[in-house]
């Protein structure tokens, strides 16, 4: 978990070179889960193999096991590695610099690969995995400051939209309407409600329960307030 929310954080943040190396120790740990779940015993941390690419080819020769296990997850964990090893990353001299494409591909196998893992040892849908795993990402924003329960937006002269796009991107569950009023300081509930969330609602930037009083960002939110933060 530690080595996925490094990625994630780091490409948030632009430093490839970091979200690429990362990619590496997260192959290692997923590495570790595989060969613990074949021999039935997990080890207590993650190990290098000595040849990763001669390791994961050996775990295809496993019988018994299904293919996502034994051989799905580790090509794409060589795949990953070889990002890691020889596309200019990690080594001076590599013969292509670190960029953002190379950090976009290891993202994006990171959370395949972390998905495949939750959908296999937990039998859920490709869809639900997914889900699981966006739930998973530690997001940390500048402008959101945080003490227990409560959040306050640092940026002045936001619209009441982005505001709340901002103060629900760390959130992982539902927020009550209530709560994120507060947050961002909304002096009207009946306003807040009719002029902030129903039209945020509505372009399907949030999915507001107008029963239960529950916020919580949707995939188009997620992104837009993603580029309010690289904007600001």
């Amino acid at each position: 978990m530690n080595s996925f929310n490094e990625i994630v954080r780091n490409f948030r943040e632009h430093r490839w070179e970091p979200a690429e190396l990362n990619g590496g120790k997260l192959c290692e740990a997923i590495y570790s889960v595989i060969l613990g779940y074949m021999d039935a015993g997990y080890p207590q941390r993650s190990s290098k193999p000595k040849n990763i690419l001669d390791a994961c080819r050996a775990l295809e020769q496993r019988s018994g096991f299904p293919r996502a296990i034994k051989v799905q997850i580790p090509r794409m964990l060589i795949a990953l590695y070889e990002i890691r090893n020889n596309r200019g990353v990690g080594h001076a001299g590599g013969d292509v610099d670190p960029s953002r494409m190379d950090a976009t591909a290891v993202l994006y196998m990171s959370k395949w690969l972390m998905a495949e893992l939750v959908r296999f040892l937990h039998e859920l849908s490709p869809e639900q995995a997914s889900i699981v795993v966006e739930g998973l990402i530690e997001r940390e924003v500048a402008q959101v400051w945080s003490d227990g329960d409560k959040r306050r937006i640092l940026r002045v002269g936001l619209t009441w939209k982005k505001q709340i796009l901002l103060v629900l991107l760390p959130e992982n569950g539902l927020v009550s309407e209530k709560r994120l009023a507060e947050w961002v300081e909304h002096p009207d509930p009946a306003r807040f409600r009719r002029d902030v969330l129903r039209p945020a609602h509505k372009e399907k930037l949030i999915d507001f329960d107008e029963v239960d009083s529950s916020v919580r960002l949707l995939p188009p939110g997620v992104a837009e307030a993603e580029n309010l933060v690289n904007s600001l």
